[in-house]
């Protein structure tokens, strides 16, 4: 049950093409990709648990 969940917030992460190509070149921004990414999940999880 938590490997699925795990599987699923990876391709949540995933959908963002930036971070499922890997555009940025150093670590640094592809790390900053992956936290906004996760921040935006985040909030329309919050979103959608609000309604």
């Amino acid at each position: 049950m938590e490997r699925n969940t795990v599987e699923r917030a990876i391709n949540k992460l995933k959908a963002w093409r930036g971070i499922a190509a890997r555009y940025d070149k150093s670590p640094n921004s592809y790390l900053a990709g992956l936290h906004l990414r996760a921040a935006m999940i985040w909030v329309d999880d919050l979103i959608k648990a609000a309604e």
